[in-house]
């Protein structure tokens, strides 16, 4: 018998900056409409 997962699908975004898509990850998730880049150095370079 084979395991599979019953997880949902995480939201994802593109970065800003970068334009890279980031998922949602835990730390984010009251402030995840406010997310805009995927990384601090992608904040910083804006």
């Amino acid at each position: 018998m084979s395991r599979q997962s019953k997880r949902t699908p995480k939201p994802a975004k593109a970065c800003a900056a970068c334009g890279r898509p980031f998922e949602w990850r835990r730390k984010w998730a009251l402030v995840w409409d406010e997310v805009k880049y995927c990384s601090q150095r992608c904040r910083r370079a804006r």
